[in-house]
């Protein structure tokens, strides 16, 4: 079955007051705006609903503000979880450089519960993978089976070894679920001037992708949003201005881009019911810049 993006009738009015999170400038509409943003998400109460969230740990304001706007959207979608595609810390990686980058920006969701899964990039330490909050459990890659039969596939895109590829073939093969999500960091594709499709990895890995129906993948490394066109019936992600931002990067002459924004920090919202996987990518602004549906491959 082709993958199929389409709007969503229902509507989640959120009344935003935008108060700001990290001390930096701040647009007019986050100094204390009350314009509401409109997700358009079913929000139904046996779903599963998640975030997608990626190089974002620079300890800056605009970390800080779209962190506040994630729990905003969370007030009213209450996500459980939070999938985290890589470059999770910038720079050092001192126990005050986890505080300051990730325990106090997003501290709101911890305390509400939320769930953070990470994944590593370029700039991460392997020792990541011990750090509590980031729920690695010691592993370089892992999966979550998740409610409404999904797994989640967390890889190491930075050295896919031979043995990474075959525990995901076998993770692939031998999951019973009906969705299964790999989000890593480095896009397979991407329309991103700076980096762009990482051509080797996507040798190794789409083909695993098709034979094993997977719909979606969740990648960060360029530093903007950005939603491809279905590339051999699967549709994949670039979320990587959770903190980090290159304005004017993305190459709209690539051919791939259904929907991008490079002028903003951005993350994303997801709800699986069924067989459909409704999204909004939603900016530090509080706004709606991408939404839509997906169903899965069959």
């Amino acid at each position: 079955m082709l993958t199929r993006i389409s709007a969503v009738a229902a509507t989640i009015v959120l009344a935003l007051v935008a108060t700001g999170g990290g001390g930096a400038a701040q647009t007019a509409a986050q100094k204390g705006s009350a314009s509401p943003i409109a997700l358009t998400l079913p929000n139904k109460s046996d779903s599963l609903k998640f975030a997608v969230l990626g190089d974002f740990g620079t300890g800056s304001g605009e970390q800080y503000d779209l962190a506040a706007q994630m729990k905003r959207v969370h007030d009213v979608f209450p996500f459980e979880l939070v999938t985290l595609v890589g470059d999770n810390l910038y720079g050092s990686e001192r126990p005050q450089d986890f505080k300051k980058k990730f325990e106090t920006p997003y501290q709101p969701l911890l305390e509400a519960g939320v769930k953070f899964y990470a994944s590593l990039g370029n700039h991460d330490a392997r020792e990541q993978r011990y750090y509590k909050q980031f729920n690695m459990d010691g592993k370089l890659y892992y999966s979550l089976k998740m409610k409404q039969s999904v797994r989640f596939i967390a890889l190491e895109s930075t050295y896919m070894d031979p043995q990474q590829v075959a525990w995901l073939e076998n993770e692939l093969k031998t999951s019973t679920e009906n969705w299964k999500i790999p989000y890593f960091h480095h896009p397979p594709y991407s329309s991103g001037d700076r980096h762009g499709s990482d051509q080797r990895l996507r040798e190794v890995l789409e083909p695993l992708f098709l034979k094993y129906n997977v719909s979606v993948v969740f990648t960060g490394h360029d530093h903007f949003y950005e939603r491809t066109t279905p590339q051999k019936g699967i549709v994949y992600f670039v979320c990587g201005s959770g903190g980090q931002l290159r304005k004017g990067n993305i190459d709209r002459s690539s051919g791939i881009t259904a929907a991008g924004n490079d002028t903003d920090q951005a993350f994303m919202v997801a709800e699986i019911n069924g067989d459909d996987l409704s999204f909004n990518a939603v900016s530090r602004g509080g706004q709606i810049i991408d939404s839509g549906v997906i169903t899965r491959r069959k």
